[in-house]
């Protein structure tokens, strides 16, 4: 799924965790198929890494665990890391060694269980995760916790950490809309450059970078940790991971709370897709809102006005890009934010107004280099690493132009950069799939949470994921546009959270594909005159 790297995935109490959130190759030639399908069929790997469930699997992760050395660190005042390795073949405990890196937050109590957390992504680091969930659970909760973060394989401090090409993302670059064959062509020697680059610099590596390595992972935190199950709390890609963890070690699982939730049936081709369609829908209400508020920001009072300033200051950038590296790409995803908080849109649609009212572009300038910044070469090689190596992807360009122009006639705002983001996929030198059996049966309980209008994870995949754990209960967020909900301001959703967490009891389940609770968002932010730029 989508992921830039200033995007916030979720912001928990007053910290913002940076994260989501929603996944030797050279020409691309065998076709595959590019329509709707289900990529998690119940098959396994071939390879002897992924194994099928077993019904007890302690096996060698708990029978290998080595101990971990805590000691503080710099992520906060009560926060200790430490580090442990595991195999890079899950399957072979005497392959290769790597380092996870990982945080604690301990909690008061003296009997405590064990609350994993991760962030989303993928490639996204989730050690600064553990404080900022400790910090924002209620005291009495947290104190019965050892909230414990933990960087993927191959991701942030972890190590070795993926690297391809520092200077992917420097400009100038060309326009993500393609208006000629050989605008595309260029985009795509770009895209099968970095696929090149990954396998000559970490082609080792990128055979083992798939979620179900990841959570085996888990399992050897787990043992390492010293305890039978754990409890866990996963946001965006992290749901995924969760759930894939639950289906290979369903009784080490004691709570789960899966936040955001991609949907099982579309790792990860068919994903993006679907995001296509879900952030044109969210930029739209976001001009919308706009609109509302036309007497603080003057562009009209109708949606479609404020939506025609943004795309007429996209093709002036096309034209004429500012020096400095502002163009139509840098815009885009600058605007993308909006699609994953709405706490971003007053600052945006202030940014674009300083442009309409009077022609002033600071604001957007200062906001790309901002929230709108281009992800890191370390957490964009990880993301690809995670999503090419999942599940099956068209390896037919046809595939992918179709569905693109197919998308872009409907849902012009975000399709053809996302595109591009994971058009590596198609050339990635490592063949992607099967994607991770998810099969929830034998998991004791899940809670399920999800707004309303999430653009990087929509609704229908909660419902799919909740329709895979039929012990689950999903609670819905009304009116939500947010990405990332638990513990960012809806005291009902918390309240929720809290007591699943203390009881096990997740809302009493409905008999039929519908959320079995239901919040109501907050309200949307509220507008404000001036902006410079300056607030993310």
């Amino acid at each position: 799924m989508r992921r830039l790297t200033a995007m916030v995935a979720c912001s928990l109490t007053a910290s913002a965790v940076t994260a989501v959130a929603t996944l030797p190759g050279g020409t691309a030639q065998a076709r595959t198929a590019a329509g709707p399908q289900d990529t998690t069929a119940h098959a396994q790997r071939p390879a002897a890494p992924h194994g099928a469930t077993a019904p007890d699997r302690t096996g060698p992760v708990a029978a290998a665990a080595p101990a971990l050395s805590w000691e503080a660190c710099d992520l906060g005042p009560k926060v200790e890391c430490a580090e442990l390795a595991v195999p890079l073949d899950p399957a072979d405990p005497g392959s290769r060694k790597i380092t996870l890196a990982l945080s604690r937050v301990r909690g008061s109590a003296e009997q405590r269980k064990v609350l994993l957390v991760n962030p989303g992504g993928p490639g996204s680091g989730g050690r600064s995760l553990a404080p900022a969930v400790a910090g924002g659970l209620p005291e009495e909760t947290a104190a019965g916790y050892d909230v414990v973060g933990f960087d993927p394989r191959g991701v942030g401090a972890s190590e070795p950490a993926l690297t391809c090409d520092k200077d992917y993302f420097a400009g100038p670059r060309p326009d993500y809309v393609p208006r000629s064959a050989r605008e595309e062509a260029a985009w795509l020697r770009r895209a099968a450059g970095y696929a090149e680059d990954c396998a000559a610099t970490q082609g080792d590596l990128l055979p083992y970078m798939h979620t179900e390595a990841a959570a085996d992972d888990m399992d050897r935190i787990r043992a390492a940790l010293g305890v039978p199950t754990i409890d866990y709390l996963g946001y965006s890609y992290g749901t995924y991971l969760g759930a894939v963890y639950a289906t290979r070690y369903p009784q080490r699982v004691r709570r789960l709370v899966l936040d955001s939730v991609a949907d099982p049936r579309k790792a990860w081709y068919h994903a993006n897709v679907a995001q296509n369609y879900a952030f044109d829908r969210q930029i739209k209400a976001m001009f919308r809102w706009a609109a509302r508020h036309e007497a603080t920001y003057g562009m009209g009072d109708r949606g479609s006005e404020v939506e025609a300033h943004y795309y007429r200051l996209r093709e002036e950038l096309r034209a004429r890009p500012r020096p400095g590296g502002l163009g139509p790409d840098e815009l885009d995803d600058t605007f993308t934010t909006a699609g994953y908080s709405s706490p971003v849109w007053p600052d945006l649609a202030g940014a674009l107004a300083a442009y309409v009212r009077d022609g002033d572009l600071g604001p957007v300038r200062r906001m790309y280099g901002g929230v709108g910044a281009s992800p890191s070469d370390a957490s964009y090689a990880g993301y690809l690493a995670f999503e090419c190596r999942d599940a099956p992807w068209p390896r037919w360009w046809g595939s992918w132009h179709a569905d693109a122009v197919r998308a872009h006639r409907r849902a012009p705002f975000m399709t053809w950069s996302n595109t591009w983001y994971n058009a590596p996929c198609a050339f990635w030198p490592v063949p992607g799939g099967p994607a991770p059996r998810i099969d929830g049966d034998r998991v004791r309980s899940a809670l399920l949470i999800q707004a309303e209008h999430d653009a990087p994870t929509p609704m229908p995949g909660a419902l799919a994921m909740r329709a895979r754990f039929p012990t689950a209960g999903l609670v819905f967020q009304r009116g939500g546009h947010d990405h990332g909900v638990a513990l960012t301001g809806d005291a009902c959703v918390d309240r929720w959270l809290d007591r699943y967490l203390r009881t096990g009891e997740p809302p009493r389940r409905v008999p039929r594909r519908a959320p079995d609770a239901y919040c109501t968002a907050p309200p949307l932010p509220k507008p404000t005159a001036r902006n410079d730029g300056r607030t993310p």
